[in-house]
């Protein structure tokens, strides 16, 4: 049976670099994590949407904000797991490594997503799969077709951690493999999902154009070959999704209590429900005190036993993981009342924040955005295309961005994506009013 091994999945060698030196008081990983911070896609995630498209509201998450707080989890998660099985990890590995990959791979697990977060995804999909756009995918071959209908955030943000950005086609950001490896959560080609050719949406972490990055980040890492251009899990990325399914299930409902589409009483219970044993914060039967402050020390609570619990399982089932037999996540195999607490969140989101109609609406003005920007920018990686005066106008802009359109028209559809991908959702909406006439001025 194959079987990963800790060795080789802490690799501290940086992809497009051999440069790996030591340096007092930071390790390769903590450097990854500055290499993210410091990156101007980073800073992109400050105005891009967490749950609520194009909101002014004060405190509410942000991509940004949510990515802060999913590595803080993650981290904690790296840490407390890597105490549980320090037995089996070399002996130069310190817990606070583990975590310190895991929080820089967390802190990128939203890179890629277009503005206006999943609407955004849905609306770039959908332009592409418009019957009276197929004129732009004659030239595309399968696979690269498949790219471009489905696109997913996974996949452009490896695009910018190992081409884009930094150091382009050179390595990108030149993380290290063990980092990248953590932020591969699903490592396969949209063409090649479970192996085989599909043509339906599911999650997929790579495009054709990062295919080869793809192999080479699974073969230093000794990840297990599932098929051609598809491998099993990095076992950390089990604590990375972890970590991210905690926030968006339960950190994110504060932000339906601050825009009052919930209620503090609404969500109280499910937090109460996932405390257990670990004993009901005092702040709720202080007088005087804030929902917020009640949310807090729940919160509180909830993290510390959800992280004690994945830890515990993620060391249980340290051998399926290895092997790349485990199926589902991690929280699957905790208590059964932390899966249905989880779930319960997500329902609440699901029926009262995402069904609300102010969400609708702005949903709707972020999608239309998106569609009058790919109308306006996609016939334009046309090769050797004609253009009309408004055209050239357009290229300038697009010029402005950073393309620089070619002969191949795969790649010239994914440098345009590449532009959009960037924008914050104000930029993409103020985007949208100048292409529609409606703006004199200019972002």
């Amino acid at each position: 049976m194959n079987k990963m091994r800790w060795l080789d999945l802490l690799s501290t060698t940086r992809l497009g670099s051999k440069n790996s030196q030591s340096e007092r008081g930071r390790s390769q990983f903590h450097k990854d994590y500055d290499r993210i911070v410091f990156s101007q896609s980073f800073r992109q995630l400050n105005r891009k949407t967490q749950v609520h498209p194009l909101t002014q509201q004060d405190g509410v998450h942000t991509r940004l904000t949510h990515s802060l707080e999913v590595s803080c989890v993650g981290r904690s998660l790296g840490m407390l797991a890597a105490e549980k099985i320090k037995d089996d990890l070399p002996v130069w590995i310190d817990p606070a490594d583990i975590g310190a990959i895991i929080q820089a791979a967390c802190l990128a697990h939203d890179i890629g997503n277009p503005p206006f977060g999943h609407a955004g995804e849905y609306a770039i999909r959908e332009w592409f799969d418009d019957a009276s756009h197929s004129d732009f995918l004659k030239a595309l071959s399968p696979e690269e077709e498949a790219d471009v209908r489905q696109f997913e955030g996974n996949a452009q943000g490896l695009r910018l951690l190992t081409r884009i950005d930094h150091h382009p086609n050179q390595g990108g950001m030149r993380l290290t493999y063990a980092t990248l490896g953590t932020y591969f959560k699903y490592p396969w080609l949209s063409h090649t999902i479970d192996g085989r050719p599909s043509d339906q949406r599911a999650k997929f972490g790579c495009y054709q154009t990062e295919k080869e990055i793809l192999k080479e980040i699974a073969e230093q890492l000794g990840l297990i070959k599932l098929g051609e251009y598809y491998y099993c899990r990095h076992p950390l990325t089990y604590l990375l999704e972890a970590a991210d399914d905690i926030c968006y299930a339960l950190i994110d409902l504060e932000d339906g209590i601050s825009l009052n589409i919930l209620t503090y009483e609404e969500v109280e219970p499910i937090f109460l429900n996932l405390i257990a044993d670990y004993g009901v914060p005092s702040e709720l039967s202080t007088p005087f005190c804030s929902w917020q402050q009640k949310i807090a020390a729940l919160r509180g609570r909830v993290m510390k036993r959800l992280v004690d619990e994945v830890t515990s399982a993620f060391a249980r089932h340290q051998h399926q993981i290895l092997t790349g037999q485990l199926k589902g996540c991690l929280l699957d195999y905790c208590p059964p009342d932390i899966p249905k607490g989880i779930e319960a969140a997500k329902n609440l989101a699901r029926h009262k924040i995402f069904k609300h109609r102010e969400k609708i609406d702005l949903e709707v003005i972020a999608h239309m955005s998106l569609q009058h920007i790919l109308d306006a920018f996609i016939p334009l990686t046309v090769p050797n295309k004609t253009l009309s005066f408004k055209e050239k106008r357009l290229m300038t802009i697009l010029e402005q961005f950073g393309a620089r359109l070619g002969d191949h028209h795969y790649q010239n559809i994914m440098q345009v994506l590449d532009i959009i991908s960037k924008f914050s959702d104000h930029q993409a909406y103020e985007l949208a009013q100048v292409l529609q006439g409606r703006r004199a001025g200019f972002i």
